[in-house]
């Protein structure tokens, strides 16, 4: 019987690609999105692509939504194995320009959707009898201090933390807790987050990438099949006996 994944934030971007390179891995695939006409076209193409997978819609700062997610995901497969809170927002945050409600809404998203997702995965795994793989996305954000970041990198750094906490709370459930970290990924977002930063100093937006691409090591930013290789890894059975880890797919932006 094939393993079983759910994929929060599975409509674009990292999301996606890492339920694509989890289809081609072998696994099952419930895809998670706020938006159902996107995660219904990602999961038409596994499917099309001799893969089995549903889409199921949901807001990852709705705890009885993400519970109820693993909950369809598992009943419809039979089995629940991994989960990768993968779905996050990123608001380009100067510290002045900080407001209440971009906070409780960052960190409702980021943060309570990978504490629910934790709690979920961890209830459902225990039901089933058997350990499982929780996998959280973090980023370069979340390991050093990134200008104009402020919102969500506090997110990220309480994400490295939630990981490296869950981890003790679990262990002895057979149940690992892991997470990525990317640095700077081409997605609709990288190119928003861009445009702003471009717009703010009054360059092109192209001057707003090359802002990015200028201190990693490899000069080039990430695909999200990058990250997607990373997760492969944590998903897959090499990670066995890796648990508590944040590991950075950056290019070479932090040196730990």
């Amino acid at each position: 019987m094939k393993k079983v994944v759910l994929v929060t934030g599975a409509g674009q971007g990292i999301g996606a690609a890492i339920a694509k390179r989890l289809h081609k891995d072998g696994f099952a695939i419930a895809l998670v999105g706020r938006t159902e006409s996107k995660v219904e076209k990602i999961a038409k193409e596994i499917q099309n692509d001799h893969g089995d997978a549903i889409a199921i819609a949901a807001d990852v700062a709705d705890r009885d939504a993400v519970f109820a997610a693993v909950e369809k995901a598992a009943k419809h497969f039979g089995d629940f194995n991994v989960m990768v809170n993968n779905a996050g927002v990123a608001p380009t945050t100067p510290i002045d320009e900080v407001t209440p409600e971009i906070l409780e809404d960052t960190e409702k998203i980021n943060v309570g959707g990978t504490i629910w997702g934790i709690q979920a995965a961890s209830k459902k795994f225990k039901e089933l009898g058997h350990g499982g793989k929780i996998i959280n996305a973090s980023s370069q954000a979340g390991m050093t201090g990134n200008p104009n970041l402020t919102v969500y990198g506090s997110t990220k750094f309480a994400i490295h933390g939630i990981t490296e906490t869950t981890a003790r709370e679990l262990a002895d459930f057979g149940i690992t807790v892991n997470a990525y970290c990317p640095g700077i990924v081409i997605t609709p977002m990288t190119n928003d987050i861009a445009q702003k930063v471009a717009d703010n100093a009054g360059k092109p937006f192209e001057w707003g990438m090359e802002q990015f691409a200028k201190d990693i090591a490899l000069k080039r930013l990430s695909k999200p099949e990058d990250v997607a290789g990373c997760v492969s890894y944590l998903a897959g059975p090499d990670s066995d006996y890796m648990t508590g880890q944040s590991l950075l797919i950056d290019g070479g932006m932090v040196f730990n």
